[in-house]
């Protein structure tokens, strides 16, 4: 059964990983793939809905150390990384500027 995106998560076409990402894509598996979008699920609702959209539209476009990156941004709770996206907060760490700014244009 497929799942169709109701703008409120990460949407699981049950399309192969080759026709989702980019070939130049890390993601080495569509466990790999899984895992990621798992990790996109959040309590928030808006997270889940923004993290989601990051995913389809930057995520295979993105170097190793952007990933790094966004790996540690998905490392904080709900709260933190919503205000970061959302201006209430401004990072302390410069080296996520980048991957910020590109999280709130999701």
């Amino acid at each position: 059964m497929k799942k169709q995106d109701t703008g409120y998560g990460i949407q699981d076409s049950g399309a192969p990983v080759s026709r989702i990402l980019n070939p130049e894509s890390c993601i080495p598996s569509p466990e790999a793939e899984r895992r990621l979008r798992w990790r996109c699920r959040r309590g928030l609702l808006e997270l889940d809905i923004v993290l989601g959209r990051f995913v389809r539209q930057r995520y295979a476009a993105m170097d190793d150390a952007q990933r790094v990156i966004f790996d540690e941004l998905l490392d904080m709770p709900d709260t933190e990384l919503w205000d970061l996206i959302t201006d209430r907060k401004k990072t302390v760490h410069a080296h996520q500027c980048v991957v910020l700014e590109w999280l709130k244009e999701a």
